[in-house]
């Protein structure tokens, strides 16, 4: 699982190993050690939710999707889902979950479990 964060924006990619899981087990979670701190991050499946929806709790931030979504996310050629999300300080904050495909240039990252690029083919 990679997350790219810019200003207002969260984009959380998943391997096809990790779409799977989420779809079958309803989380998927990963961590960064930063010394003394740890930095979690993850997904999850929300059965009360229509939406993309994001928490920022106990030093992690954890994307939500709505369950039914989920559950068949691994089964269907759906790659992206967003949302659009009003925060408390008036601010937009930008959500995105999508499908990590191969890297069309080189790179030395593991993309072993990526899936196919479509522009590759």
């Amino acid at each position: 699982m990679k997350i790219r964060i810019k200003g207002d924006s969260i984009r959380f990619r998943l391997t096809q190993t990790e779409v799977k899981e989420l779809s079958e087990n309803g989380k998927i979670y990963d961590s960064t050690n930063f010394g003394n701190l740890k930095f979690s991050y993850g997904v999850t499946l929300n059965k009360n939710i229509n939406n993309l929806s994001v928490r920022f709790e106990n030093n992690g931030i954890i994307l939500e999707m709505p369950d039914a979504t989920g559950k068949s996310w691994y089964a269907n050629d759906i790659i992206t889902f967003d949302n659009v999300l009003k925060t408390s300080q008036e601010n937009d904050l930008y959500l995105l979950l999508e499908k990590d495909f191969t890297c069309l240039d080189n790179t030395i990252e593991d993309q072993s479990d990526n899936y196919p690029n479509p522009k590759l083919a």
